[in-house]
């Protein structure tokens, strides 16, 4: 059955706090989904944000951003008073978030709103402690003693803490055990909220979508505390390679992206017991999952740690097909969307093919004129999910500002429109009327922005995963373009 869904960072959602939240907008955004006959919403990793405010760069794959937690909510249970919330400052712009104010402001309130709670005989607190006991006590305990080290990397910590030496880890739990409450505190009511939340689009009938990175960052409770799982030197506890992609026409020295690389023959000794737990988490966090860089697990990129660029890496070989059996053994089959994209060889399309997900189109990959590529509407199969774009792109208003004239001429041909300006919503329409089993628009597209709403750049720094839309923005003209288009191309749900 033919669906469509939309993009849309939970960091975008519209609030007066600085950033998007697990609170009002976010229940907004599901009616306007709702009345849009709308069957998805996309988000991104919902993970703590680590390096460049990026959530493919979190401090663990486990834990949710506190950023997220609604304080309105709080404010309702008696955690924190209106005019605390209002005396903070949250930034100078209702469209592009300030991490920096973030930091600062909402960790203030959710440390006064922790010094009132009363959780110790809470049985909903003390259940998911136990529920979440493999991964919370050591993100608790790693951004605890994180903090205590100036927010530093673990690999500047003293040695002993940093290699988790038994008797430096009783100390440390114990000087700071406060930090430590505070965290779990934090991540308890993150995934109270989203469980209401996720609740609240279901019985709507809208799926959520989420995000899964293929790797981890080396500042994480992850690494730190699975040291054996990833490639590291075993004296020093630094990466031996790092993640990354080879040079290509985009980018002529490749992209270092530096997280560590897994160690897979680990991994498989003890029946990828990490990774199980893992599509668990996410599999109670979303309905369906998007893995991203799929073609890691057929083979990887690894560039020597140290290196200043990705000129110097060789691919290896990872886990293949028998890393989704374990999975699928261990907790059925799940709902999967393989992110495809870039250089494929035959043997990654024969893993997706053997796996049975769903790989990615993207429509601004499509239109080179001189070429019939996969990408272009009438190539999209039935097992694929179509995409006007994704984070990584441009929108499509900014596409069409930027690409080779003969590109976006070919591209108005095709889609038989006259102005530039009429592009956002005819891809829109081009994806929604592929055979493809799924459809999805950011929301940027849908409200036909410009690259200021550009979610990320790779490969920079500065003013990536910023945007955020204007509270004013849905409307219900717009509720019912979207629906129209959604029904005209038989994709529309309930």
């Amino acid at each position: 059955m033919r669906r469509s869904g939309v993009l849309m960072h939970i960091s975008s959602l519209p609030s007066p706090y600085g950033i998007g939240t697990l609170g009002k907008a976010a229940y907004d955004f599901v009616d306007f989904l709702w009345e849009a006959k709308q069957k998805y919403w996309q988000v991104l990793p919902v993970n703590p944000t680590g390096y460049g405010d990026s959530p493919y760069q979190s401090f663990s794959v486990f834990a949710g951003n506190p950023y997220f937690i609604d304080l309105e909510l709080l404010q309702q249970e008696g955690l924190l008073l209106e005019e605390e919330i209002q005396q903070c400052d949250f930034g100078g712009s209702e469209h592009y978030v300030d991490y920096e104010k973030m930091y600062t402001s909402r960790y203030h309130l959710l440390k006064l709103a922790f010094s009132r709670s009363h959780l110790k005989e809470n049985l909903e607190y003390q259940q998911f402690l136990e529920e979440n006991r493999f991964w919370l006590d050591d993100y608790a305990c790693y951004m605890a003693i994180k903090e205590r080290f100036g927010n530093q990397c673990w690999l500047s910590w003293d040695e002993g803490v940093a290699t988790r030496f038994p008797m430096a880890m009783k100390i440390y739990q114990q000087v700071c055990s406060k930090q430590i409450r505070f965290q779990k505190f934090m991540q308890f009511y993150f995934y109270r909220q989203w469980k209401a939340l996720k609740q609240y689009a279901n019985e709507k009938g809208i799926l959520l979508i989420g995000d899964m990175p293929i790797y981890v960052a080396l500042d994480s409770s992850d690494v730190w505390a699975n040291p054996e799982l990833f490639q590291l030197d075993q004296k020093t506890k630094r990466p031996i390679q790092v993640a990354g992609c080879p040079p290509d026409g985009f980018s002529p020295t490749g992209q270092l992206w530096g997280n560590p690389l897994y160690h897979w023959d680990a991994m498989k000794q003890n029946g990828y017991q990490w990774w199980i737990q893992r599509t668990a988490m996410a599999s109670k966090l979303f309905d369906v999952i998007r893995i991203d860089h799929f073609r890691g697990f057929d083979e990887y990129y690894a560039i020597p740690y140290g290196d200043k660029t990705a000129e110097n890496g060789h691919w290896e070989q990872g886990p293949g097909y028998e890393l989704f059996q374990e999975i699928e053994k261990a907790l059925g089959k799940q709902h999967i969307i393989a992110e495809n994209l870039g250089f494929l060889t035959p043997s990654v399309f024969e893993l997706l093919e053997k796996c049975g997900f769903p790989g990615m189109k993207v429509l601004e990959f499509a239109f080179n004129p001189w070429e019939d590529n996969m990408y272009l509407p009438h190539n999209c199969g039935k097992d694929s999910v179509v995409y006007t774009g994704t984070h990584d792109n441009d929108t499509v208003r900014g596409w069409a500002d930027c690409m080779p004239q003969n590109q976006v001429e070919y591209a108005m041909d095709y889609l038989d429109v006259t102005q530039k300006d009429q592009l956002p919503w005819a891809f829109i329409r081009a994806a929604w009327g592929t055979a493809s089993q799924l459809a999805i628009a950011p929301m940027q597209d849908i409200l036909e922005l410009n690259n200021d709403a550009k979610m990320n750049t790779p490969s920079t720094l500065g003013w990536n995963w910023k945007w955020r839309m204007d509270r004013h923005a849905i409307t219900p003209e717009l509720a019912h373009r979207l629906r129209r288009i959604t029904e005209i191309y038989q994709r529309a749900a309930y």
